[in-house]
C-alpha cells in the first residue's frame, strides 16, 4: 500500500510539473543540436511514469490528413483524435498552422495522462511558403553558405508556422537521371552531397534546437534509395559492401557527425532487405558503431509494406522486424499501436527495444523545448511577420542565380544588352508561374513564382521589343489549376501543333530568341521516375521550328534532372540550366542573362548524351579493357561516347579563369601526415567572376578496385579581372582514406593523383607517395 500511494503521489507532482496549458515549466531548454545527453535524467524520469501503451504511443506517427507522400489515410479523424487525447500519438505530420497545431496540442496537454507534448512535422524540402531553389539545382551553386541560409530561412518559416520538425535533407547520392527523386538531393557525389547535406542541417536546426526559429532535421533516406535499379521509384538496390561503405554512406556518417536529430530510412531493400527492417544498417552502424543518439522514423507505410516486399508475413511481423532493427517511430502503417504492445508480451520484442525508443523521442521533444513549452512555436507574432518577407524573397532571388550553369557560351551570345532591339521570348514554360516552384513545394502559392517572361521584362530598356509566343501546350490539363498531382500522370501534348506557326512568326521579327523548354515542375519527384529524359511532348518540333528561321538562340533549360539536350547542344549557341529555381526564378534568370549576375554554378551531375548512358557518372572505376582498339572501343558502346556531354563540376563563366603553379610541400608523406597542395587562379578575362575551384584524387593501386577520380573538397573564391588568388588543400587522412579491404576506414601506402580544375575532366595534376 506504501509504494503504491507513492507512486500515485510521484504521478500527481509529475503531471502538476509538466502541466503547460497555462504557464511555462521551469525544466532547462540549453542544448545545442548536437548534444543528446544533456536531458538523460529527465528522460529516464518520464520514461519511469510510462505505461507500456503510452510508451508505444509515442513510437506512433499519424498524417493528419491527405498528403504528397502517400495515399489517404484509412484510420477515422475521430479515431486519431481519441488516441491523441490518450496520449498515445507521439508525432503527426501535415498539420501546417499555429491554430491547428495548437488545437491538436491543446488534446494532448489538456486530455491525456502525463502530458507530454507531440512533435509536428511536414515536407519542408526547399521552402515553405518562399520556394528556394530545388535542392538539385541549389546544389549546383557550390555555396555552403547560401545552402545553409536558405535552409535556416525554411526552418525560421515553418517554425513560425506551428512545425518543429521536417523531413529534409535528402542525402541519397544518386547517378541515374531518369529517378524521379534525383531533383530532391546534391547528385551524384557522396562528398558533396556530404557537405551540402551538413550545411543544409546546420540551416534547420542551428545551434540551439530550444531556438523557437529552429526545427529538427531528418537525414533521408537511409540508405540506398537512390541506387534504384534503373532509376526505377521504391526498386530494389543491389550493392556490395564496399559500394555501400564508400559511396552511399558517407553522407550519412557525416550527417550524424553533425547531430542531425533524425534519420528517415527507406522504402528499398539493399540486397535483399528491406531498409526498414535492417538491423545492421539501423541498430549496427547507425546507432552502434557511430554512437548516434537520435531519432530513426520509418518512410510513408514503409512498415507494413515490408509484406509487399516477402519479408514479413504479415503487419505484425513487420511492426516485429521494424522495432528490433531499429525504427523507432511507424509513419502512417499502424503496425506498431496494433501489435507492439502484443510482441513485448510475447518477448518478441524486448521491453529494452521499447524503452531504447522512447528515451531517444523524449530527448528529442527536451531539445526542442516542448517540455519548457509545447506551445513554443505557436507565435501568431511570427506566423504574421515571419514569413514569406521581403528579406526572405531577396535570399531566394540570389539563390536563383547562384544556382544556375552556363552551359554553352558560343560566340559570347551571353550576357544580352539590356538595349538590345528586340527578342522573342518562346515556350510554355516561358510565361509559367508554377512550374518553377518544382515539386515538393510545401506551402508554396499555386503560380506565385515569377516567371522568366516577367523577369526578362523587368530587365530590359523601354526600347526593348519583347514578343512572347507560346509555341506549344507542353502538357493537357487533367485536373484542376492548383490541385495536388502526385498521383495523378502527366499527359502530354503530341498532336496539337496549330501554335507553333506563331512563335516562328515571333522568332522570324526578332534579333534573339530566348528558348524556354525542359520539364514541366511535376515530372520529377517522388513516384516521378521516367524511361525518357528528353523533352517531352512537342518541344523537340518547336525547337526545330524556331532554329530554322532564327539560328541566334538562348536555350533555357528548366528541369529537376539532367536532360538529353544532346541535339539542342548540335544546333543552339547559348544554354543555361536553370533547373526549378523557385518564387524568384525569373528575376534570378534575367539577372544571368543580362549580366548582372556573372554565372558561377557548376554541375552536381552529369549530363548525358542520350538515356542509354544512365546511370552516368564522373567517378566510375576502371574495367580491365578501358583501352581503345581494334576490336574494343573505349566508350564501351558502338552507337555513342561513353563520356558525359556535360561532366560533373562543370559550368561557365563570362569570363575566364587559369590554373598554374600547382605545388605540394613535399611529394611523400606518412598516413598521419599533412601536405599543402597549392594552385594559382587567375581571372584573365574582363568582368568580376566566382570559380569553383575543385579538389580531386586517384588512388592508383589499393586493395579494392578505386574510382579513376573522386571528389575530396572545392573552394568557391571571387576574382576581378587580372586578379590572381592562391588556393590551398590540405591533402591528409581524411582526403585519402577509403573503406578498405579489412573493413575499416584507413590509408592505404601507395602513389595517389591529385587533380585540381573547374570541373572533373580537369586535366592539371600532380602526385604523392603515401609511405
Amino acid at each position: 500500500m506504501k509504494n503504491y500511494k507513492t507512486a500515485i503521489v510521484i504521478i500527481a507532482i509529475f503531471c502538476c510539473f509538466f502541466n503547460c496549458t497555462t504557464k511555462k515549466q521551469q525544466i532547462s531548454a540549453t542544448s545545442n543540436s548536437g548534444n543528446t545527453n544533456n536531458y538523460k535524467e529527465k528522460v529516464d524520469s518520464v520514461l519511469s511514469l510510462m505505461t507500456l501503451d503510452e510508451k508505444i504511443g509515442q513510437m506512433v506517427q499519424y498524417s493528419a490528413g491527405w498528403d504528397l507522400t502517400g495515399p489517404a489515410s484509412s484510420k477515422s479523424a475521430q479515431d486519431k483524435l481519441e488516441k491523441m487525447k490518450k496520449g498515445l500519438v507521439g508525432s503527426v505530420l501535415n498539420v501546417v498552422s499555429v491554430e491547428e497545431v495548437r488545437k491538436v496540442q491543446e488534446l494532448v496537454m489538456e486530455n491525456s495522462r502525463l502530458k507530454i507534448p507531440m512533435l509536428f512535422a511536414y515536407d519542408v524540402i526547399h521552402g515553405l511558403k518562399t520556394i528556394f531553389p530545388i535542392p538539385l539545382a541549389e546544389s549546383a551553386s557550390w555555396d555552403l553558405e547560401l545552402i545553409e541560409k536558405s535552409a535556416s530561412i525554411a526552418a525560421k518559416e515553418a517554425a513560425a508556422s506551428g512545425l518543429n520538425w521536417t523531413f529534409a535533407p535528402m542525402i541519397d547520392v544518386s547517378r541515374d537521371a531518369r529517378w524521379g527523386r534525383i531533383m530532391e538531393g546534391g547528385g551524384e557525389d557522396p562528398y558533396l552531397n556530404s557537405v551540402i547535406g551538413v550545411a543544409r542541417i546546420k540551416g534547420f536546426q542551428g545551434t540551439d534546437l530550444s531556438n523557437p526559429n529552429t526545427i529538427a532535421a531528418c537525414a533521408k533516406h537511409f540508405a540506398g534509395y537512390g541506387f534504384a535499379e534503373s532509376g526505377r521509384d521504391y526498386n530494389t538496390v543491389t550493392v556490395g559492401e564496399f559500394e555501400l561503405h564508400n559511396s552511399i554512406l558517407p553522407p550519412f556518417k557525416a550527417a550524424a557527425d553533425a547531430g542531425v536529430a533524425t534519420f528517415m530510412n527507406s522504402f528499398n531493400d539493399v540486397d535483399g532487405i528491406p531498409a526498414t527492417g535492417h538491423k545492421i544498417l539501423q541498430r549496427k552502424i547507425l546507432k552502434d558503431d557511430w554512437n548516434w543518439k537520435g531519432v530513426v522514423v520509418s518512410d510513408w507505410g514503409s512498415i507494413g509494406e515490408m509484406r509487399a516486399h516477402g519479408y514479413a508475413k504479415d503487419k505484425k511481423h513487420a511492426a516485429e522486424i521494424a522495432a528490433n532493427a531499429g525504427s523507432d517511430i511507424d509513419m502512417e502503417s499502424y503496425a506498431y499501436e496494433a501489435y507492439l504492445k502484443k510482441l513485448v508480451s510475447e518477448n518478441s520484442v524486448a521491453l529494452e527495444v521499447i524503452d531504447d525508443a522512447v528515451k531517444r523521442i523524449l530527448n528529442l521533444k527536451f531539445q526542442l523545448g516542448l517540455f519548457d513549452d509545447p506551445y513554443r512555436y505557436c507565435s501568431e507574432d511570427r506566423e504574421k511577420n515571419n514569413i514569406y518577407t521581403k528579406e526572405h524573397l531577396k535570399i531566394a532571388r540570389e539563390a536563383a542565380k547562384k544556382s544556375i550553369v552556363l552551359l554553352k557560351n558560343e560566340d559570347n551570345i551571353l550576357p544580352v544588352s539590356k538595349n538590345i532591339k528586340s527578342i522573342a521570348v518562346i515556350g510554355s514554360l516561358a510565361d509559367d508561374k508554377n512550374s518553377p516552384l518544382g515539386n515538393w513545394r510545401g506551402k508554396g502559392k499555386y503560380n506565385s513564382a515569377v516567371s522568366l517572361l516577367e523577369g526578362i521584362k523587368e530587365k530590359v530598356s523601354v526600347s526593348t521589343k519583347v514578343r512572347y509566343a507560346k509555341g506549344i501546350d507542353l502538357t493537357i490539363p487533367t485536373i484542376k489549376p492548383g490541385y495536388n498531382q502526385f498521383l495523378y500522370p502527366l499527359k502530354f501534348n503530341t498532336t496539337d501543333k496549330s501554335k507553333i506557326a506563331e512563335a516562328v512568326e515571333v522568332a522570324k521579327k526578332s534579333e534573339l530568341v530566348i528558348l524556354a523548354l525542359g520539364e514541366d515542375a511535376y515530372q520529377t519527384g517522388e513516384g516521378r521516375s521516367q524511361v525518357n529524359i528528353g523533352f517531352a511532348g512537342l518541344q523537340n518540333e518547336l525547337l526545330e521550328a524556331v532554329y530554322e528561321v532564327n539560328k541566334n538562340i538562348v536555350l533555357v533549360l528548366m528541369s529537376g534532372r539532367p536532360m538529353d539536350i544532346s541535339r539542342a547542344n548540335e544546333i543552339l549557341p547559348g544554354i543555361l540550366a536553370t533547373w526549378h529555381l523557385g518564387s524568384q526564378a525569373g528575376n534570378g534568370i534575367a539577372d544571368v542573362l543580362f549580366g548582372d549576375y556573372n554565372p558561377s554554378g557548376k554541375l552536381p551531375v552529369s549530363f548525358p548524351r542520350n538515356v542509354g548512358q544512365e546511370p552516368l557518372y564522373y567517378n566510375q572505376k576502371n574495367t580491365g579493357r578501358p583501352y581503345s582498339g581494334k576490336h574494343v572501343t573505349f566508350s564501351g558502346f558502338r552507337d555513342s561516347r561513353k563520356d558525359a556531354l556535360f561532366p560533373f563540376g562543370f559550368g561557365l563563366s563570362y569570363t575566364d579563369f587559369s590554373y598554374t603553379n600547382l605545388t605540394l610541400t613535399k611529394s611523400t608523406m606518412s598516413k598521419e601526415d599533412e601536405v599543402i597542395l597549392s594552385v594559382d587562379i587567375q581571372n584573365t578575362g574582363k568582368v568580376d567572376g566566382e570559380e569553383v575551384v575543385q579538389l580531386y584524387i586517384r588512388d592508383f593501386v589499393a586493395s579494392i578496385v578505386r574510382p579513376v577520380k573522386e571528389l575530396k573538397g572545392f573552394k568557391k573564391i571571387f576574382l576581378k579581372p587580372g586578379e590572381t588568388k592562391k588556393v590551398s588543400f590540405a591533402i591528409n587522412k581524411e582526403v585519402l582514406h577509403f573503406y578498405t579491404i579489412n573493413r575499416k576506414w584507413e590509408v592505404e601506402s601507395g602513389d595517389f593523383q591529385l587533380f585540381v580544375g573547374g570541373n572533373s575532366s580537369t586535366k592539371l595534376k600532380t602526385k604523392i607517395t603515401v609511405l
